[in-house]
């Protein structure tokens, strides 16, 4: 297993993760960015997002895809947007290496917090998470407007 950051030529491996991850979360047809859109917004002038792959015997397997957010309590943070193991490699450690990889990530970056969602379905990722010392907060609520959405709270303004 090979773990490194993620390159424009690894998009589309990337894409098709991201697609399998929305199988997966019960939204297959939730994805509308391309690779394209991957290239441009992961690899310009300021890129809005990083991402270490996993690759064995030259086939990505797996991705970590974070950027930089600032906490007005704690400074400098990272969000682990998604971790995504192909299938057929679940159980094998790769997850735990690209956890792993986001972890050494912060400490380099000197950030002060790590944080990510992670759906309450999701036992065994739950589990694994609590098992490493993170907290998953119960208290808190993740709150989204969709693109639908802003444009009609505008409308209404």
């Amino acid at each position: 297993m090979n773990i490194r950051k993620g390159n424009p030529e690894d998009m589309k491996a990337v894409l098709e993760l991201i697609q399998e991850l929305a199988i997966f979360e019960k939204e297959p047809d939730a994805v509308v960015i391309t690779e394209d859109d991957l290239i441009r917004d992961g690899f310009g002038d300021q890129p809005l997002f990083h991402v270490f792959v996993a690759e064995i015997e030259k086939e990505i397997v797996g991705i970590a895809l974070y950027y930089y957010r600032y906490s007005t309590w704690k400074g400098k943070t990272i969000h682990l947007e998604d971790l995504i193991v192909k299938e057929k490699m679940r159980g094998t450690g790769l997850g735990s290496a690209l956890y792993s990889e986001i972890m050494k990530q912060g400490k380099k970056d000197n950030v002060r917090r790590i944080e990510w969602n992670v759906l309450d379905w999701n036992t065994p990722a739950v589990k694994f998470y609590e098992n490493s010392g993170a907290k998953v907060l119960d208290e808190w609520r993740v709150v989204q407007m969709d693109e639908a959405g802003v444009n009609s709270f505008l409308e209404k303004l």
